[in-house]
């Protein structure tokens, strides 16, 4: 088993609290070799249900295995904001 830390924003956290799960600054343990994808479905959340991941502050795609002491974020579709482009979580308009 390893240790993580996992944070939920906006909307996600009224899924979260809705499934009486917790969704922010939460320790987790987790098997050694989880996915993203495997942590979403541990949370009863669908993958459409997330738009984006940080994972120790940087976007990161959603087969990354997480190691001890990660710090994860999920991000829901639709959160307001041009920086989601910047950091690659949707494609711009002029991006190749």
């Amino acid at each position: 088993m390893i240790e993580i830390t996992f944070n939920a924003f906006s909307f996600l956290q009224k899924k979260l609290k809705k499934n009486g799960l917790p969704f922010s600054n939460v320790t987790m343990e987790i098997a050694e070799n989880t996915t993203i994808s495997d942590l979403i479905s541990s949370l009863k959340l669908l993958r459409k249900d997330v738009e984006g991941v940080f994972l120790n502050g940087s976007i990161v795609p959603f087969d990354t295995i997480l190691h001890e002491g990660d710090r994860v974020g999920l991000v829901p579709p639709g959160t307001p904001g041009p920086y989601r482009v910047m950091l690659g979580m949707v494609k711009g308009k002029n991006r190749v």
